[in-house]
């Protein structure tokens, strides 16, 4: 078994609503053998994973997948449950996955994984073992085990972040991983907040830097009359050791800049033993403060928004002895706790050996070898922070008034709107002034898991607040409509834009024309996939986003969002078959139809009741339906009608909306500009396709008309869809026509135009099957009296000329209104040629590739016209 190629989805996908991975295998010559005929095979890998007896592989028992192994299953369903198996083992709660053939030996596994890489090498260790165990040649699975840890442990999202994101989705606000480094975006567009664990993007960055210098942050805190221990910078030992003797015995030193204990070394109390710990510290650190060390209970007070959140007493890690087992024993039962992780994957850490542990037992003549006696409690460390094995006990109740006020003040000196204060006091419910408490450090982007997962007391949703925090108990998402089909989707997306333009939103718009923001067009070029979105999903100025979604975005990375708010399917005509595995009209309605499954519950799904295909999918939506066709006898749309929902239909050449017996007249079809009164049939479904969706986002019937109205079908509003250029004695149009569907359409509406000759420059995309392609020259040949057969520049896996001999056969074998035709590969010479020949009264229209490079012909060319009629 190998891996040939493999594809990770982070959102929705066409294979799952969670994030997946696809991986294609070759199982080379297996495909056939069963588990069973595999000597050993099974014995030997439920030995090495026992994680596999838990699986219940359909059978709805524990022990399910080991009933089928018995029975004699196949690799590629082995594999998928073996990768599930080892996720497990490294306790990620992963359980889902399939396996499917392809053809002969080649499979394709779906799994659910929880980070990129780590996913890969698991893949990867899955495939090695299963040939390890096929070919009796053990792998080192223990070793490669490890190096994954490795990995998971770089790549993890930490604690604090993971809460965070997961209260935003608890509150319906969608959450976009940005890139690698732990940064996340909060909710979409102008309402996007940016947060790095418990860094929020209102968070000061003076404050932040402030609080990393602990000397600098003592003093500001001294300055406000606020509680903390004596201390002061040392730069040599001369100056330690006065500054010992005036701060008096016992005392700490630790780094003037640090985080999470490292480097700290407390409860200090002879000079011989600070010029000892002095000289070490100095190898690793510059800056170094010393200050009195401080008797009593360590106390995590989180801030979110200058208000007391949580309060956590932290215990370091101990142990208690039975009589038996010695230090290390102990440590290792204590660890064998399944809350405990190896590092911040689980709501405590385990306790790792160290020289710090080490020194601190050996300060009670304790080693890793001595025997504890039955009942003796050994703390482990001096510190006790989470990340090295303490405990939290939440203490949030007890906190006492003039505490908080203490607290209040500390976070607003420093400028943190998080913030976590260390405080030290025999009692928190008592206050400082009272007894010798102190505010130890204030620290930006504090952890948050003690406060989720106490050992004792009330867990705090300190996750949440900050949440709340971010956008005040009030967060809005913007409008996000989805736009797909198979044709008409660019057009209807542009028409929603358009409108919510005119109503004063700065609109976020992806189409095959390019990234627009606003009025700016950002980038050019087909941009309907998952990264274009995402470019409008993440930009600040976005307060309503339009997403045109292709085929093929929705194949290759799934959609970008989580759910919009409105889902909308044009039509499901015959296109692209034979491209991406999809190789029926089946296979592309599903992938098609989920742009309307990710839809917000109280969203709507806009579809068309009279594309037989566009139908097919409609058990498909879990949320309300608006269903648009010619007329409202169309069953569809008077069953959605009789259970309250929308019909768009035509009424007396008027686009009329209906919904619980109410009726409106939107407009007429002649009023709308891009129908050309009503000559560009397939206008009319764009337009009721964009109505549907600007009613799904509550968008007044008096603004919807006036966007529809004011839509025009040029370059500026609708480039490529359509374009009508005049020049002296002809006219050339534009249109982007690139499937059989595509051509009827605009063929038969520009044989509706008055006009002499109707001449066509026609190609086909190269990825199109090959009767597809005749079956657009016999639609040309029936409609166009003259031909010019031209080439895209990118033939995608076609040869030269190939293409156009393909139309050149199909012209031939289906000659219909005329079969005069002429090559000319290049798509500006083709055009040039038939504006040179064209007479009196001709229309010209060009199926082009290059929008950009045929507008700017055509712009020239007029030009030339301008300056000659000058003259």
């Amino acid at each position: 078994m190998k891996i040939l190629d493999y594809r990770l989805y982070e959102g929705i996908n066409i294979y799952s609503h969670k994030k997946c991975a696809k991986f294609i295998l070759d199982l080379e010559g297996y495909k056939d053998i069963p588990s069973k005929d595999i000597p050993n095979f099974n014995y030997n890998l439920i030995n090495i994973l026992p994680e596999l007896k838990e699986h219940r592989c359909g059978i709805y028992e524990e022990g399910g997948f080991v009933i089928r192994l018995e029975e004699g299953t196949y690799l590629a369903h082995i594999c998928e449950h073996t990768i599930i198996a080892i996720h497990n083992r490294l306790n990620m709660d992963v359980s889902y996955g399939k396996a499917r053939e392809i053809k002969d030996d080649l499979y394709y596994i779906i799994f659910q994984y929880c980070y990129k890489k780590t996913a890969v090498s698991i893949a990867n260790l899955a495939v090695d073992l299963i040939n390890s165990l096929i070919s009796s040649n053990p792998v080192n699975f223990q070793d490669r085990l490890e190096h994954i840890k490795t990995v998971l442990k770089e790549e993890a999202v930490g604690p604090s972040t993971e809460a965070i994101c997961c209260a935003a989705e608890k509150r319906g606000i969608p959450v976009l991983s940005l890139g690698e480094n732990g940064f996340y975006q909060l909710g979409y567009g102008k309402n996007g907040r940016v947060i790095e664990a418990a860094i929020s993007p209102f968070t000061s960055c003076i404050g932040a830097d402030i609080s990393c210098d602990k000397l600098f942050t003592k003093r500001l805190l001294q300055e406000q009359c606020l509680p903390v221990s004596r201390g002061n910078k040392v730069n040599n030992t001369i100056e330690l050791i006065q500054s010992a003797e005036d701060i008096g015995y016992p005392v700490v030193l630790k780094p003037q800049y640090g985080s999470k204990g490292n480097g700290v070394i407390v409860n200090i109390k002879d000079q011989e033993t600070l010029v000892e710990k002095y000289s070490f510290l100095k190898e690793s650190c510059k800056d170094i403060i010393i200050e009195k060390h401080c008797v009593g209970n360590d106390y995590r007070v989180c801030m979110i928004d200058y208000k007391v959140s949580a309060v956590s007493q932290r215990i370091p890690p101990f142990i208690i002895g039975n009589g038996r087992n010695t230090v290390k024993e102990l440590i290792d039962i204590v660890n064998l706790d399944k809350l405990r992780g190896e590092d911040h994957e689980k709501p405590l850490t385990k306790i790792k050996i160290d020289d710090a542990l080490i020194a601190c037992i050996n300060k009670l003549d304790y080693n890793l070898n001595t025997v504890v006696s039955e009942g003796e409690k050994v703390f482990l460390r001096d510190n006790a922070n989470l990340s090295t094995g303490g405990i939290a006990v939440d203490c949030t109740e007890e906190i006492c008034d003039e505490n908080i006020e203490f607290c209040v003040r500390a976070a607003k000196t420093i400028g943190l709107d998080i913030c976590g204060i260390d405080i030290c006091c025999e009692d928190i419910s008592i206050p400082l002034s009272e007894q010798e408490g102190v505010i130890i450090e204030v620290n930006a982007a504090p952890g948050i898991r003690m406060h989720h997962y106490p050992s004792f007391g009330e867990k705090r949703d300190v996750a949440g607040k900050i949440v709340d925090m971010l956008y005040k108990n009030a967060y809005e998402s913007i409008p996000l409509i989805s736009v797909t089909g198979t044709n008409g989707k660019t057009t209807t997306t542009r028409m929603i834009y358009h409108t919510l333009s005119q109503m004063g939103y700065t609109v976020g718009m992806t189409t095959t024309g390019g990234i627009y923001i606003g009025k700016q067009c950002i980038d050019k070029g087909d941009t309907t996939g998952l990264e274009s979105a995402r470019a409008v999903l993440m930009n600040r100025d976005v307060e309503a986003a339009v997403l045109e979604t292709a085929r093929g975005g929705i194949i290759r990375n799934g959609l970008a969002y989580g759910k919009a708010d409105v889902g909308v399917i044009t039509n499901i005509t015959t296109d692209h078959l034979g491209i991406d595995g999809i190789n029926t009209m089946e296979e592309l309605a599903f992938v098609k139809s989920l742009v309307v499954e990710a839809v917000k519950e109280q969203g709507f799904a806009v579809l068309n009741a009279d594309d037989y295909w566009s139908m097919k999918v409609i058990n498909r939506v879990k949320c309300s339906l608006i269903l648009f066709g010619k007329s409202r006898e169309n069953p569809f749309i008077l069953d959605n009608l009789q259970k309250g929902g929308y019909g768009i239909y035509l009424k007396e050449d008027k686009i009329t909306v209906e919904r619980e017996g109410k009726i409106y007249s939107l407009c007429g079809i002649d009023e709308i500009p891009i129908t050309l009164k009503g000559k560009l049939k397939y206008n009319i479904e764009n337009t009721m396709a964009a109505c549907g969706a600007l009613i799904g986002i509550e968008v007044d019937y008096c603004m919807i008309k006036k966007g529809l109205i004011s839509f025009r079908g040029d370059e500026e509003d609708n480039p490529g869809r359509f374009n009508i250029h005049n020049f002296n004695g002809y006219t050339v149009i534009l249109d982007y026509g690139h499937n059989i569907e595509g051509y009827k359409a605009v063929l038969s509406a520009a044989e509706n135009i008055p006009h002499n000759r109707l001449i066509g420059v026609i190609g086909v995309p190269g990825d199109r099957l090959n009767e597809n392609v005749c079956e657009i020259a016999k639609i040309s040949s029936k409609y166009l009296d003259y031909i010019y057969i031209k080439e895209d520049e990118d033939k995608r896996g076609r040869k030269t000329g190939e293409i156009a001999s393909l139309l050149e056969e199909g012209i031939i074998e289906n000659p219909g209104k005329s079969n005069k035709y002429e090559i000319i590969l290049d798509e500006i010479d083709a055009l040039d040629k038939a504006m040179a020949k064209a007479l009196p009264g001709d229309l010209i229209i060009i199926f082009f590739e290059d929008y950009d490079r045929v507008d700017n012909f055509i712009k020239s060319k007029k030009n030339c016209e301008d300056k000659e009629n000058i003259i």
